[in-house]
């Protein structure tokens, strides 16, 4: 007795399960005994019910290869009276649908047909399934597929497919009609991914513009509108985009990929109120109802949700962590200079992390949510810029107690990337890029409590915090050219030597403060040592010189420094990698604010000079 599966949750499971077990115990009883024509259409009709139960009551959907089909196929060779030999999967559908023309067994085969496309539309063998489709076909559509040009070849088989009359035989768990749409709609889903991730957007938007007026369920048709919002994204329409991603949500309000993807085309598009209000919602339905695992539908047991699931997908449509979200709240609000929302949303992400949920979030590099020590500096920043500087300094001394015993006493690189020679292969983190990385933190952790002390009118512990900090990058010995600035320098060295001229050109500015104008001006020609042309030293050098009462150094410096080339600056906007967000409120903070005053005062001296 065939039961269609009706009701929820376990009830569905117990039935399935039950139908399961009777259809394999009929089946075995039948393929005991030798394969006879009369027998076929019925024992094709169990065999086509006991798969779609057993993908009904699989927790992992459609996978391998389906060795049902494969001994139903047998069968027919052998009822047929055709030599068995050792074929691949392809080759026996080749020959059972060329040599068999038993008309009765026609439907029986059109509709194992159908499940085998299901089986290798589920891991993505698109050609095997047009070869398929090819031989099930008529000639007549055959031909029409070879003149479709510009069109999908599989897509156009599978809507011209016709299904063979059905004799008087066993009920069936889902329609070949039912299965034959499924097909289609993953088809349409499977190629316009396909084409996403080729890069051919205009087609690969066209294939799941198509998908949606397919046959599949709302969490499928929120998914596909997902991805056209990210194709339409990729293709530069931001509009487009916004407009898919809310259908997606209209669909089906717990898709929350479609959130997060509408927060980055906000933020592409500069209205950092509507991301904020994105991520805001993201953030509170994680914490309120974590997305569960997808469940299929009860009553059609194959479904387009099972037979589409490549890996770009699951890149697309890859569900946040509710800390890497909440960092991403806190990492806008402290580049929109939003300073009092960024320091409340950071320390919630580092009350989330004390709790060990960053164990929950992915570290194969897909996670928005950077090292650990990188958030507690980023942190420190936001508690500066809000004058919180006291707390500042200590968020600063946990990365730098923290990671003291991670570097070496000397740590030997190559500072360039065509020496790769510092990554040790097998490593999930290579050894000297990570203790590079720990060396940069702690410094950095220096440098912030610099600032800090500073702001606080610290001058001296100031100066010794720049110091520890100085001596921190002594460790660190070059295999290079030098001090002298080099193209395709490794990032972990060039965020060293940023490092190294805030700190110089900090300490700096404090011993210009304690009136010690001879070691103030030693930091900042070392600072132009290490980026010739930095327009923050090179201002305060003169202005070093200028307090020394070397009137004329401080002219001539200045003139060379002001007929330099905006292109020759050692910093200038745009060239090179960007900053570290928490080295960002450092490079302000180095920023010469007197420019307008020092060059007055150098102008009217030279005038002066070529009077006299």
């Amino acid at each position: 007795q065939v039961v269609r599966c009706s009701g929820h949750g376990g009830a569905v499971a117990r039935e399935l399960r039950q139908q399961r077990d009777g259809f394999r115990d009929l089946l075995l009883r039948m393929q005991g005994l030798p394969a006879a024509l009369p027998a076929l259409p019925l024992e094709l009709t169990v065999l086509y019910n006991s798969l779609l139960c057993t993908v009904g009551t699989s927790d992992s959907g459609i996978q391998g290869e389906a060795e049902g089909i494969r001994k139903g196929l047998l069968r027919v060779l052998e009822a047929c009276g055709a030599r068995r030999q050792d074929l691949s999967t392809e080759e026996l559908w080749q020959k059972v649908l060329q040599e068999v023309t038993a008309v009765e067994l026609q439907a029986p085969l059109h509709r194992l047909g159908a499940l085998q496309a299901a089986w290798w539309l589920a891991t993505n063998r698109l050609g095997s399934t047009t070869g398929l489709f090819q031989l099930l076909s008529h000639a007549e559509d055959l031909r029409r597929a070879s003149c479709s040009e510009g069109k999908n070849k599989l897509l156009f088989l599978l809507k011209a497919w016709r299904l063979p009359a059905e004799g008087a035989s066993l009920p069936l768990l889902q329609s070949t009609e039912d299965l034959k749409e499924v097909l289609c709609t993953a088809a349409m889903f499977l190629q316009g991914l396909q084409e996403l991730e080729a890069g051919n957007l205009p087609s690969a938007f066209s294939f799941l513009q198509e998908a949606t007026g397919g046959f599949c369920s709302k969490r499928v048709l929120a998914q596909i509108y997902t991805c056209l919002g990210c194709c339409a994204q990729r293709m530069g329409k931001p509009q487009t985009a916004l407009q898919q991603l809310k259908w997606a949500l209209q669909v089906d309000f717990q898709c929350l990929p479609a959130l997060f993807h509408a927060a980055a085309v906000y933020h592409e598009l500069g209205e950092t109120d509507a991301e904020l209000q994105a991520l805001d919602l993201l953030y509170e339905a994680l914490e309120q109802n974590p997305p569960a695992a997808d469940s299929s539908s009860p009553y059609f047991l194959i479904q387009t949700g099972l037979l589409v699931h490549p890996p770009v997908l699951a890149s697309l449509l890859c569900h946040r962590h509710p800390s890497e979200v909440k960092y991403l709240l806190a990492r806008r609000c402290l580049q929109g200079g939003r300073v009092t929302d960024a320091v409340e949303h950071y320390l919630d992400l580092l009350a989330l992390l004390q709790e060990g949920l960053q164990q929950q979030v992915p570290l194969d590099g897909s996670s928005a949510l950077p090292r650990i020590p990188e958030v507690f500096l980023e942190a420190a920043a936001a508690l500066e810029q809000a004058g919180r500087y006291q707390d500042a300094i200590i968020m600063c001394e946990e990365v730098i107690s923290r990671t003291a015993d991670l570097i070496p006493r000397v740590l030997q690189v190559e500072e360039r990337l065509e020496h790769p020679e510092y990554l040790s292969p097998g490593a999930g983190l290579p050894q000297k890029k990570e203790s590079l990385c720990c060396l940069a933190w702690r410094a950095a952790g220096y440098l912030h409590q610099g600032w800090a002390w500073a702001k606080l009118g610290e001058s001296k512990e100031a100066v010794m915090q720049f110091s520890r900090c100085l001596s921190d990058l002594l460790r660190v010995q070059l295999c290079g050219s030098g001090i002298e600035p080099t193209e395709n320098l490794l990032p972990e060295v060039e965020v060293l030597r940023e490092i190294r001229l805030l700190s110089l050109i900090g300490r700096g500015m404090q011993f210009m403060e304690l009136g010690r104008h001879k070691e103030a001006l030693l930091d900042f020609q070392h600072g132009l040592q290490i980026t010739p042309g930095d327009p923050a030293a090179a201002s305060y050098l003169v202005q070093a010189l200028w307090k020394l009462n070397r009137k004329q150094e401080a002219a001539t410096h200045w003139q060379k420094f002001s007929q330099r080339p905006p292109g020759e600056d050692g910093q200038q906007e745009g060239q090179g990698r960007p900053s570290p967000l928490y080295l960002v409120s450092c490079l302000k903070q180095a920023t010469f604010l007197h420019g307008k005053t020092l060059a007055r005062s150098m102008q009217d001296y030279l005038r002066t000079a070529d009077q006299d």
